[in-house]
């Protein structure tokens, strides 16, 4: 008879929400047969209570572990999750929650698993048990980040360029703006899905502008000679099999493809012409209809916005440095709303920041302290980032937004502020039991 393996989870904090403060399983619920059982039966296992649902992000790291690496968990396991980053807040609560979890099990089985890979396994939670449809940022920072410094990566799928300083003259701040959010809801999902139908008309606008270049009849040489001499038809070939939509410059997306992106496409439209959309994490509704250009547009401009504010960060200590930083973030800010993924309370926390920011740029004595603001996170409601001065004028206008949203809204904003190094950096502590 085999023995019972038993995963208990204990949750600090459950009181605060609506999720049950234990979950138990054996984890012999995890195999069908020898084999581990599908994640779509996990994801079926796990949202069968949806009090114990968040058992998913922590339970779901065991299953992974053993589906992805093979590995076999003989002994039962006690787990206490007790976590300080807010939830629903837009602050990575779940991503940081999973890349814990699963840092604290590679140490007591003795994996070695690097933080980059540890991230990518910690997405599949998400994307495969949970169901959210996110991408690897989050996971990438819990586990890979550093104190007081940015994390320049490229998801293609997990890749970190650098750790970026944070000059000390330039400070942030987070702002809860009271709206709960999850990147599990359908708005997310609806938006990655527009996206991934986006990067499919680019691919074939790109292999349709391929085969002009190369004309089958006298009649059509003199069209097609302009074509190859306007685009290129290596450069084309290239696009046709573009991956990942912010390697393609905005220039190209302005000179090529922007004017053939529609506003919106239904399920039944796009999937007649395009077939499938190329999405693992999602699956197209025939009948719904799809906003693409916003989402198709907000990628390749975002990186563009990225890789200029990473630039801009080490600039000369200036007002006009930081005027810049704070124009790439309202951007961004404005770019993810046409995207379908803002809410009111972050708009009025990115207003209230507008508000002060241009009161200080019209007054005769002194100039803004603070410069721009944008939501965090999978958007839909939770925190926005602003940026400012290092400085005691910039807190005190903090605190001003904090009060006169409290004023209009009823709800006081939870600041966030500093940061901590990830789990690779920070390491374990390990407990050892001594018998009396």
């Amino acid at each position: 008879m085999e023995q019972c393996r038993f995963c208990k989870l204990y949750s600090f904090g459950s009181e605060l929400s609506n999720r049950a403060p234990t979950f138990d399983m054996d984890l012999s619920d995890f195999m069908d047969g020898d084999k581990p059982i599908s994640y779509e039966k996990a994801k079926e296992y796990f949202s069968q209570d949806p009090s114990q649902k968040w058992a998913a992000y922590v339970a779901g790291t065991v299953l992974v572990l053993m589906t992805e690496l093979g590995v076999q968990f003989t002994d039962s396991m006690s787990i206490l999750v007790s976590s300080s980053v807010p939830e629903g807040k837009g602050v990575s609560s779940s991503a940081s929650v999973e890349v814990a979890t699963m840092s604290a099990i590679a140490a007591v089985y003795g994996l070695n698993i690097a933080p980059r890979d540890l991230a990518i396994l910690c997405q599949k939670v998400e994307n495969h048990i949970v169901g959210a449809p996110c991408g690897v940022m989050d996971q990438m920072t819990s586990a890979c980040g550093e104190a007081n410094k940015l994390l320049a990566m490229v998801c293609q799928p997990a890749e970190v360029k650098e750790l970026v300083s944070i000059p000390t003259h330039i400070r942030f701040w987070g702002l809860d703006s009271g709206i709960r959010h999850s990147v599990g809801g359908t708005d997310y999902g609806s938006v990655r899905v527009g996206t991934y139908m986006g990067r499919k008309m680019i691919k074939c606008a790109a292999s349709d502008l391929i085969s002009q270049s190369f004309p089958s009849t006298p009649t059509q040489s003199c069209d097609a000679s302009e074509e190859y001499e306007k685009y290129g038809v290596d450069l084309l070939k290239s696009e046709a099999s573009l991956q990942y939509l912010c390697n393609l410059p905005p220039h190209r997306y302005e000179a090529a493809y922007a004017r053939d992106i529609p506003e919106f496409i239904t399920g039944d439209e796009f999937m007649e012409k395009y077939g499938d959309h190329n999405d693992a994490v999602t699956v197209i509704d025939p009948k719904r209809s799809y906003s693409v250009k916003a989402p198709t547009r907000h990628p390749i401009y975002e990186n563009f916005r990225v890789e200029a504010f990473k630039a801009l960060l080490t600039a000369a200590k200036t007002d006009e440095q930081l005027s810049a930083l704070g124009e790439l973030m309202y951007q961004c800010h404005y770019s993810y709303n046409a995207c379908g993924l803002g809410s009111d309370g972050t708009d009025r926390l990115v207003n209230l920041v507008q508000e002060i920011q241009h009161r200080k740029t019209t007054s005769q004595h002194e100039g803004p302290s603070l410069f721009g603001a944008k939501i965090t996170g999978g958007g839909s409601g939770g925190s926005v980032c602003v940026i400012g001065k290092n400085s005691l004028k910039s807190s005190e206008e903090i605190f001003e937004i904090q009060k006169r949203y409290k004023a209009a809204t009823g709800y006081l904003p939870i600041v966030f502020e500093g940061s901590s190094p990830g789990a690779g950096k920070f390491g374990y502590l390990k407990i050892r039991w001594r018998s009396a």
